[in-house]
Order: structure tokens, then C-alpha cells, then sequence
């Protein structure tokens, strides 16, 4: 492992400890185990990243896999005070963080970015980044897990709904596109650390909201049990479950793979 000042200045200048390693099977593996071995040695926004990640994953134990150099993973420790309820906004607000971070580049060059609930972040509809949160066992921190596709050519992407950078015919400033997401989570998390984790007195919920193309679309809905829900994506509710009207029904999805119909 090595410190990452010199490669990412402005992302050092916000992350107490940055750590860049020139490959790795997993960035959240590698840091929920050092976060559990040596706590105090990684506070609040401290990085692990690489630019070559062999075995990463991403929601619903997914592999994530990139050729080395075509993408950024990057984990983050998160420690705030916040009730057990509201822990679960925690991977929501880093999808809001990064897609706000995206955005910076891409939307100057007349792409839409926004968010796919819970937190994939698209690109002219197509995906660019995936995020998984881990809670580090004995402890109270939470690493942050995100993978975002910067020099992919077309040619490598794994499945026609995804998209990178280098695709969209963009250079990423990765320095850039770091530190704005850390400076939008930090930003995200204290609010709603102050708030006692209230996601609508923080805002969070409304930044949210603003952010997610899934709402007002017709979706379909894999749940963890197997069973599929369909309907459409009325709203995000207290507690960060994407609320599904199918029928009469409203139907509160706490965890599942959405496919945006139309």
C-alpha cells in the first residue's frame, strides 16, 4: 500500500488517510479487514483505492470485474453517529454523493446523469457506477464500496445497459471526481448525523428525490425472496425504501433489482 497525496491532491485535501494500491481482489475486502484489525487507523473518509480490481462485488453478491486501468474502485470509511434505523440511508446518500460527482463532468458536455434507486448511477440511462456498503464487524464503522467505469472502451463493457466515461467520449479527471464525492457524502452524512437521522429534516431525502430517475417510472422489481414486483415507483419513504404502487397496493421495497420498464 502506498499514501495517495501526490496522484489525488484535491481528494487528499479531504480524506484524513488516502491509500492507493497498485491492484487488489477487492478495495472493501482489503478495508473492512484493515478498519477491523486497526481501527484507529482509519477515521472518517479514509480511501483505499486502485485502479485494477480483480475480484470486487457489487449489490446482491454480483461480480463486479473491469480490466485494469478501465475503472476506479474506490472504498471509503464512514463512521457517524447515527441511530441503527437510519444507518440504512448511508449507501443512499453515497449513490446521491457520487451521482452529483458525475454529474460535474458529465453534464457540462450535455449528458443526464441521475440516480437508479438505491444507488446506481446513470448515464444517459446506462450505468457508470455501482456502490455496496459493509458494516465493519466490532466496529462502528461502515466501508463504502464504489466502482465507477472511467477508461472502459465500448468495447469492454460488461452488458449493453452500461456505460463508461471513455465510452461517452469523455476523459475523467478521477482527482476530481473522487474528491467531489467525498465532499457531497461528508456533506450528506453530517446533515443527517445532525439531524439525529431524520432524512427529511436533513434534506437528504429530498436531495435524494431530486436525484432518482426511478420515480414516476413503471419498474419491475427482483426481490430477495424470488418473487418479481411491478408497478410504479411512487416515492422514497422515511426510512429510504422506495415506495412501488401496483394496484391498489402500495408496496415498500427495502432491498431489490430494479428494471426501469419505461
Amino acid at each position: 500500500m502506498g499514501e495517495g497525496g501526490e496522484a489525488y491532491p484535491r481528494s487528499a485535501r479531504i480524506a484524513p488517510r488516502l491509500v492507493v494500491v497498485e491492484s487488489t481482489g477487492s478495495t472493501n475486502r482489503d478495508l473492512v479487514a484493515a478498519v477491523a484489525g486497526e481501527p484507529g487507523a482509519w477515521p472518517h473518509l479514509a480511501v483505499l483505492l486502485t485502479t485494477d480490481q480483480r475480484a470486487g462485488r457489487g449489490r446482491l453478491d454480483r461480480e463486479w470485474v473491469a480490466p485494469a486501468g478501465a475503472a476506479l474502485a474506490v472504498s471509503v470509511v464512514v463512521r457517524v453517529v447515527l441511530p441503527p434505523r437510519a444507518r440504512g440511508w448511508i449507501p443512499l446518500v453515497a449513490g446521491a454523493a457520487m451521482t452529483r460527482a458525475v454529474a460535474a463532468q458529465a453534464a457540462p458536455a450535455g449528458h443526464t446523469v441521475g440516480l437508479k434507486w438505491p444507488n446506481d448511477v446513470l448515464v444517459d440511462g446506462r450505468k457508470v457506477c455501482g456502490i455496496l456498503a459493509e458494516a465493519v464487524p466490532g466496529t462502528d464503522a461502515v466501508v463504502v464500496g464504489a466502482g465507477v467505469n472511467t477508461r472502459m472502451p465500448e468495447s469492454a463493457l460488461p452488458v449493453p445497459t452500461a456505460t463508461s466515461f471513455a465510452a461517452l467520449g469523455l476523459e475523467a479527471d478521477e482527482d476530481a471526481l473522487l474528491a467531489g464525492y467525498l465532499a457531497a457524502l461528508d456533506e450528506q452524512l453530517r446533515a443527517l448525523a445532525a439531524a439525529g437521522g431524520d432524512a427529511s429534516a436533513a434534506g437528504v431525502r429530498a436531495e435524494l428525490e431530486a436525484l432518482c430517475l426511478t420515480l414516476g417510472r413503471d419498474v419491475s422489481v427482483s426481490l430477495p425472496d424470488g418473487t418479481t414486483l411491478t408497478g410504479r415507483a411512487q416515492r422514497i419513504d422515511a426510512d429510504g425504501r422506495l415506495v412501488v404502487v401496483a394496484g391498489a397496493d402500495e408496496v415498500p421495497v427495502a432491498a431489490g433489482d430494479v428494471v426501469h420498464v419505461r
